[in-house]
């Protein structure tokens, strides 16, 4: 089976797995798990943050920054496709006590100038406007890269009103890797960044979160909170501390297997590309085709493929590590031969 839904799907690589079963490990609830520690330190120094903390998945991730800024009653304001409004199960309202204010982006990029225009005044009628939060690369957008300059710009806005901005970069790896611009770059335009280490980094479990050394201690106690503190941790911290050292520079063959998977699409009659394709993510629209995306994937996986739907008539494929060359060629002559 080729499977194409995400790069969560990757298996950890043997040096991964000898990593876990080598861990020197402790109690990380008391602090105490050397491991652990080695993998923060070297993602705070990474992206030019004061000090990082593990958590087990992206989302707990974003709630915990989204819980550690906000105070309850305030707005959020984020793109209105953003992973933190569409893909999180309202836990910013349901955990923090906040509302959304969204912006519809430019393949997931807001306007500067909608932004500020977004921030509250100071009104007894109002919420306050308590956090910002960015997302590169975009999901929803197609894994596209949000520009530097549109987050300095957004970032320059926030700092002159006082507010926080947070990044959602679960695949900012991507972004650096595909753009040249250092991930350190980018996340010097926030006050706090989430990253996954289980999507195009392979490794089995985990996110980072970085920010002040201020933030990160109220970061870990809401972690406790959330059921999230954990023992001796090092055994999935061990295969981080692998992908975040060696599988980084090797992200650029998933955006060249997305690209090649692109362009063999784009040659079958009745498929369209709906994005551009900056990263590791293929947006197919079957609509000619006259299929929509459950009849598409039905027949996709009975050819051995897998993909996910991503609207009426739209199919995400995302390229990876454990995705070859040959896997796309044959994904392509199956797509060729189906339609």
């Amino acid at each position: 089976m080729i499977d194409l839904r995400s790069d969560t799907v990757t298996k950890p690589t043997p040096e991964m797995r000898q990593a876990a079963f080598d861990a020197v490990v402790g109690d990380d609830v008391y602090n105490e798990d050397p491991t652990l520690q080695e993998l923060e330190n070297l993602a705070a120094a990474k992206l030019g943050k004061e000090a990082a903390l593990f958590v087990p998945s992206g989302t707990q991730g974003n709630q915990i920054a989204v819980l550690t800024h906000c105070q309850l009653g305030q707005e959020i304001i984020l793109e209105a496709e953003s992973h933190i409004f569409y893909y999180e199960g309202a836990s910013i309202s349901a955990f923090a006590g906040v509302q959304p204010r969204t912006i519809s982006g430019t393949r997931g990029v807001m306007d500067p100038a909608l932004v500020k225009a977004a921030i509250r005044d100071d009104d007894i009628h109002m919420p306050e406007t308590g956090l910002i939060c960015l997302e590169n690369t975009h999901n929803r957008a197609g894994g596209a890269i949000v520009p530097l300059e549109n987050m300095k710009e957004i970032y320059r806005i926030a700092q002159g009103n006082n507010i926080p901005v947070h990044l959602d970069g679960a695949r900012l790896f991507n972004a650096a890797v595909a753009s040249g611009v250092d991930v350190k770059t980018y996340a010097a335009e926030t006050d706090t960044v989430q990253f996954c280490l289980s999507k195009g980094l392979g490794a089995p479990v985990g996110s980072i979160i970085a920010g002040s050394e201020e933030f990160i201690k109220k970061a870990r106690k809401w972690r406790k909170r959330l059921g999230g503190g954990l023992r001796q941790a090092g055994i999935i911290a061990a295969p981080g501390l692998v992908a975040l050292s060696s599988m980084v520079d090797r992200l650029k063959e998933d955006h060249k297997n997305a690209a090649f998977l692109a362009l063999g699409l784009m040659e079958i009659n009745g498929i369209s590309i709906e994005n551009n394709v900056d990263t590791n993510i293929v947006l197919v629209n079957t609509k000619e085709a006259g299929l929509n995306s459950k009849e598409f994937l039905n027949k996709l996986k009975a050819e051995g493929v897998l993909g996910v739907p991503f609207g009426p008539e739209t199919t995400r494929f995302t390229t990876h590590f454990d995705v070859t060359r040959e896997d796309i060629k044959n994904v392509i002559q199956k797509v060729s031969k189906l339609i």
